[in-house]
C-alpha cells in the first residue's frame, strides 16, 4: 500500500511549507512558467451545428493544428455528467481506509485502482493529485473490483455516461478518418474498433497552500487515440502553445478532447498530440474525468498503411500498445 496520499497531505498543510518531494524546479513553477492574463481560447465545436461539413473541417483542423478542442451541444445530458461528477467526488470525500480497498496492487502491470504516483518520476518530484483509474468499456476488459461500491449508485452513473459517450467516440473518429482521405469506418477499424479500451481516470487535485510552486499532473502527451474530458469548475488545465504555457478557458458543459499519442501515429503525423500539463488552486478542489480511449494491450498500432508511400513514408514505428505504453511511462525512448 502507498502510504503518502496528497489529500491526506493537503489536509495537513493548513497554510505551512509543503513537502519538499512536490515543489517544481524553478523552469516548472506555474507561478513562473505561465502566461498570466490570458486565456488560451482552443477551438470551440458545436456539434449539434447542421452543417455537418463545418463541423468536421473544425474538428481536422483543431486535431491538426491545436491537438485539443471543446466540444458543446455534444448530446450527453447534463445530468448525466452530473451524476458522474457527484459519485466521483463522492468516492473521494469518502474515508481514507474506505479509498483504500481500491488500492492499485503493488506489483500490479495495470494501472487501474486508486493511486497516486503512476509514472516514473522526473527527480523524485510528485504530483498533487490522488487518482482512481479504470475500464469502463469493453465489457470483457472490466474488472469491477476497482468500481467503487460507495456510493451505492456510482456503477450506474459511469455505465448511464457510456452509454452516451459512444456517440460521441464514433462521430469523432468518423470525421477524423474523413479529415485523413479515409472511408468514415477505416480510422476507427485501425485503431482497434469496438474493441477500444475506455479508461475513465479520476483526478482529484486538492487545495495547495503554495500553487504557484506545484504542478497536479507534469507536462505530457496523452497515450491514448483520443481523450475525452469533463473537468469541473476550477481552472486548471493548461497547454502549451508557441513556447509558453496558458490556461485553457473553461466552458461550461463542453467537453475537452485532446489528441494522444496514438491517434499522432495512426495520421502519421496529421493529427498532433497536444502537450498539456495541470495546475491547482489555493482555495478549491479541482477534480477531472479523463476517458482514454485506447487499444487493447497486445494491439499493434502504426501509420495507417493508406498514409504512407514514397512520398510520405511512415514517421512512427509499428508496435504494440503495451510496450508503446512501458516505454512511455518509464521514460525509454520510442
Amino acid at each position: 500500500m502507498e502510504l503518502l496520499r496528497v489529500q491526506t497531505v493537503a489536509s495537513k498543510t493548513n497554510n505551512a511549507a509543503i513537502p519538499a518531494m512536490f515543489v517544481r524546479a524553478e523552469t516548472e513553477q506555474p507561478g513562473i512558467t505561465t502566461v498570466h492574463g490570458i486565456k488560451l481560447e482552443v477551438p470551440i465545436i458545436d456539434f449539434s451545428n447542421p452543417n455537418k461539413e463545418k463541423v468536421l473541417s473544425e474538428i481536422v483542423e483543431a486535431s491538426s493544428k491545436w491537438g485539443m478542442f471543446q466540444i458543446v451541444n455534444h448530446e450527453i445530458p447534463s445530468h448525466v455528467i452530473s451524476k458522474l461528477q457527484s459519485v466521483g467526488k463522492e468516492f473521494f470525500e469518502s474515508p481514507q481506509e474506505e479509498k483504500e480497498l481500491y488500492a492499485k496492487p503493488l506489483g500490479s502491470e495495470s494501472v487501474e485502482g486508486y493511486g497516486t504516483k503512476l509514472q516514473k518520476e522526473e527527480n523524485g518530484k510528485k504530483g498533487w493529485v490522488d487518482h482512481l483509474f479504470h475500464i469502463i468499456w469493453p465489457p470483457s476488459s472490466i474488472n469491477y473490483h476497482f468500481w467503487p461500491k460507495n456510493p451505492p449508485s456510482y456503477r450506474e452513473a459511469n455505465e448511464e455516461y457510456l452509454k452516451y459517450l459512444h456517440g460521441v467516440v464514433d462521430k469523432l473518429f468518423k470525421s477524423m478518418s474523413i479529415g485523413l482521405g479515409l472511408e468514415e469506418d477505416e480510422l476507427k477499424k485501425a485503431a482497434g474498433g469496438d474493441d477500444m479500451i475506455h479508461l475513465l481516470k479520476i483526478n482529484y487535485y486538492p487545495p495547495c497552500p503554495f500553487p504557484d510552486l506545484v504542478l497536479g499532473v507534469p507536462p505530457h502527451t496523452d497515450m491514448s487515440h483520443i481523450t475525452i474530458l469533463v473537468p469541473n469548475e476550477v481552472q486548471g488545465l493548461q497547454a502549451f502553445r508557441d513556447g509558453h504555457w496558458y490556461d485553457v478557458k473553461y466552458v461550461p458543459n463542453a467537453l475537452v478532447i485532446h489528441i494522444g499519442d496514438q491517434m499522432e501515429i495512426i495520421s502519421n503525423g496529421k493529427y498532433k498530440a497536444v502537450f498539456h500539463r495541470t495546475t491547482v488552486s489555493k482555495d478549491e478542489t479541482r477534480i477531472s474525468w479523463p476517458v482514454f480511449i485506447e487499444p487493447q494491450p497486445e494491439y499493434e498500432v502504426g501509420p495507417h498503411p493508406k498514409l504512407v508511400n514514397e512520398n510520405n513514408p511512415p514517421k512512427y514505428k509499428t508496435k504494440k500498445y503495451k510496450d508503446y505504453a512501458y516505454c512511455k511511462l518509464n521514460k525509454i525512448p520510442q
